[in-house]
């Protein structure tokens, strides 16, 4: 009996001994695939574990082309039957992939080697996924270094001072909604001593139309520098977006231009399918520019027409984009009628106050909702005559 119980207490002590080897070669396998964090160095070094350390066959990862050993060509194409499949999830249980592995000679596995793959299977889905996170955070950064630097050089190509007018106040405000956006302003001096501006809207938002609105500037720029008259110059700006072919017809652009002869205290305004335009002159209704015709870049062949008006004294002028009249505060849109309500009756009289007052009658009605499409407003005033 004696010689019974020491033999049973010799094996638990052998069998004790095997379990904290086995725990031991788990941690050693678990720290050399936790030592990197690229994804194919952690599948890499799996195999290399199972195979030269574990001293099975084989193994291989389907359908990555990474195996290691004597595996069946089957297993790596991904067709691993009456092969040992062990397959790594994420911790919200998607699979990644599988490991599969071909044991020495078909045989089964001991109950150690059995062990040591599941705890190695477990710790290679942590590995994995923390691989395929840092690249995906990796990947994140750049972009938005990307972004950051696009955002900058859309910035730039804002005018980056303006025109001082004698007896005028001229401002702009443009905040994308995004990093960068479609929306574009310019003004340009003409060689006849007028000032060409224009406010634009790419459909859409976002990256794409960002580069749209660069490729609209070279060609608005390009075609004002030679001062055509308003209405050629829209007509020119349509057919040049309509040949750049398919995808810039998506992306069609609505415009509003405007000639202002400021000795003269006159102004011609085209609008290429934009929201209206406004004109408040003291003691008269306001006026708004209405389209005359389709967005730029839409249909082809389109003509457009001009209206000239007089800008005299403590006349008021805004442009803007829709993102100014499509803020919502639940199902109520701020409105065309609301934003020309605010514009006509601000006591402000210099443009860039304007501008400030419009912002924050606009962010008073979203009442601190989210921007949802770029914003651009430009405002032009004439003072009062001195008395």
């Amino acid at each position: 009996m004696a010689l019974d119980a020491q033999l049973a207490a010799g094996g638990e002590t052998i069998e004790l001994q095997q379990q904290v080897a086995r725990l031991q070669a788990l941690l050693e396998a678990s720290r050399q695939v936790h030592s990197t964090i690229r994804e194919e160095e952690v599948l890499e070094s799996v195999l290399r574990i199972v195979v030269r350390e574990l001293e099975m066959a084989g193994a291989a990862f389907p359908g990555t082309g990474l195996a290691y050993g004597a595996m069946p060509k089957p297993a790596i194409e991904g067709d691993a039957e009456q092969l040992l499949i062990y397959p790594l999830a994420d911790r919200d249980g998607r699979k990644m992939t599988d490991l599969v592995v071909a044991s020495p000679e078909g045989r089964e596995l001991s109950l150690s080697e059995a062990d040591f793959l599941e705890g190695l299977a477990l710790q290679a889905a942590v590995a994995l996924e923390n691989a395929r996170n840092h690249k995906r955070n990796v990947e994140f950064a750049r972009l938005q270094q990307d972004l950051e630097a696009a955002r900058q050089i859309q910035r730039s190509l804002l005018p980056q001072q303006l025109p001082e007018i004698p007896g005028y106040s001229i401002a702009f405000r443009s905040d994308t909604c995004y990093e960068v956006g479609g929306d574009y302003l310019d003004i340009v001096g003409q060689p006849d001593g007028s000032l060409l501006i224009a406010v634009a809207d790419v459909a859409g938002k976002g990256l794409a139309s960002a580069i749209m609105s660069t490729s609209f500037r070279a060609a608005f720029r390009g075609m004002a520098l030679t001062g055509p008259p308003l209405d050629e110059l829209a007509t020119r700006m349509n057919q040049h977006h309509w040949a750049e072919g398919e995808e810039a017809r998506r992306r069609y652009v609505t415009a509003i231009f405007l000639r202002l002869h400021p000795a003269a205290g006159e102004i011609e305004v085209v609008n290429a399918g934009h929201n209206p335009g406004f004109l408040v002159v003291p003691g008269s209704p306001p006026i708004q520019f209405d389209a005359a015709g389709t967005p730029l870049g839409l249909l082809p062949g389109m003509r457009y027409t001009s209206e000239r008006h007089s800008l005299g004294p403590g006349a008021r002028l805004l442009f803007y984009t829709d993102g100014l009249t499509e803020v919502f505060r639940g199902d109520e849109e701020f409105g065309p009628e609301r934003l020309l309500n605010e514009f006509s009756t601000c006591p402000v009289q210099k443009a860039d106050g304007i501008l400030d007052a419009l912002w924050v009658a606009i962010e008073a009605f979203a009442e601190g909702g989210p921007q949802a499409d770029d914003m651009t407003a430009l405002a032009l005033c004439r003072g009062e005559m001195p008395e």
